[in-house]
């Protein structure tokens, strides 16, 4: 399913276009931890929570055979990385050179359906063509896991079953309005498919009929409909036409740090200059992934749409840099500070911990790093005079525990 690391948290994951389910398609309230019943327990509780959402007793019929458990899907979404993905490995296994000219064969193979698309959506084909590429290799590895048993084993045992139930719920909508059969409903152990890996629930809200054939075949050699199914999901959340997702910029000599993660239309009398192309026409936001040693680049609000697919900066960064070099532009000028490890699930947490005991608001002591962290980083850096400029490492952390 995916060329990075077997397994990262879902959220990081390619291939979890997860909009929220609709709320016809929620099931009722039930709690986040796994079942300790068995599956015919819980298949006998959900049927009844899926009838009242508005599956019928056909559909449930039809689809009973296909819902069981998976072991290895259970082992895959129990197996969490211990350490933190680093942005740049991501980008490395993500932006191949063997990626970049695959995708461009495949920008050339399917141009004007993607010149469709753009006239359509006013999303570019670069950018479809990257998300296509990330996804499943440009269709090359869509996924074979059956969906309906994928989701009705992370809807009982997973370790977020009422969002899956959610999902399985969606999907059988998808098997009742026609969609899809179950037999062809095939995907990753994540529960999303097709080409672009959507989820049921965002299958149901913004997937298309591109192709003319009436339903939206994501599954179809044919890329057509996914690939405008994913530039409308991004239109529908905000996209701007003609504005990039971000753009790499270099910074003059003793700039201000302390603007890292501030969104402003006036970056270039401030001294920072395009490293490629020119600077973002509307306001954009300053974001140092690699801290004061790395790259730098000016994010527009296309890039916080490129999160809505997928809410992993180092995946949006993956993405969009996927889209510049399927479009001419060259590797990033900056270099990522490589040196530096990641840290620990441990780590994170305290680095956190510490953070909060000393008054910073870190959203949550969960290891994840969010604005929320990185904003309580600058704030103590700038308190303690250090460059704010957000970045989390190994010697952050040193420095914090004194």
């Amino acid at each position: 399913m995916r060329a990075f690391i077997a397994v990262l948290v879902l959220a990081m994951l390619p291939g979890c276009v997860t909009a929220n389910v609709e709320r016809s398609l929620r099931p009722q309230a039930r709690p986040e931890a796994p079942s300790s019943g068995s599956f015919a327990a819980w298949r006998a509780g959900f049927e009844a929570r899926a009838q009242a959402a508005g599956i019928t007793p056909a559909t449930l019929a039809t689809t009973r055979p296909y819902l069981r458990i998976l072991p290895d899907t259970l082992a895959l979404d129990r197996r969490q990385s211990e350490f933190g993905a680093r942005v740049w490995d991501y980008m490395d296994s993500a932006v191949t050179a063997q990626r970049i000219s695959a995708g461009r064969a495949a920008m050339a193979r399917h141009a004007k359906a993607l010149s469709r698309i753009e006239s359509r959506f006013g999303v570019p084909p670069e950018i479809v063509t990257a998300i296509w590429g990330i996804e499943t290799s440009y269709g090359a590895n869509r996924g074979r896991a059956p969906i309906l048993a994928t989701l009705a084993t992370l809807a009982k045992d997973g370790r977020r079953a009422a969002f899956f139930e959610g999902e399985l719920i969606a999907a059988l909508r998808m098997v009742q309005m026609g969609k899809v059969t179950p037999a062809r409903f095939t995907g990753s152990w994540a529960g999303a498919f097709g080409h672009t890996q959507f989820m049921p629930s965002s299958y149901l809200t913004y997937a298309v009929p591109f192709a003319g054939n009436g339903v939206a075949d994501v599954w179809a050699d044919d890329p057509s409909d996914a690939l405008a199914s994913a530039a409308n999901y991004l239109a529908r959340r905000g996209w701007t036409r003609g504005q990039p997702w971000a753009v790499e910029v270099a910074l003059p000599q003793g700039f201000d740090l302390g603007a890292t993660g501030q969104r402003r239309a006036d970056w270039g009398a401030l001294g920072v200059t395009a490293v490629q192309g020119t600077l973002p026409q509307a306001p954009s936001r300053l974001i140092l992934p690699g801290g004061a040693r790395g790259p730098a680049f000016l994010a527009t609000g296309n890039y916080d749409v490129l999160k809505e697919y997928n809410i992993s900066d180092a995946y949006v960064l993956a993405l969009g840099h996927l889209s510049d070099r399927l479009s001419g532009f060259g590797p990033l000028r900056g270099a990522w500070p490589r040196q530096d490890r990641a840290l620990t699930l441990a780590e994170r947490t305290e680095l956190q911990r510490i953070l909060t005991a000393q008054g910073h608001d870190t959203a949550g002591i969960d290891g994840r790093h969010g604005p929320a962290t990185i904003a309580a980083v600058q704030a103590w850096q700038s308190a303690n005079g250090l460059p704010p400029d957000g970045y989390i490492n190994a010697a952050l952390l040193s420095r914090l525990r004194r």
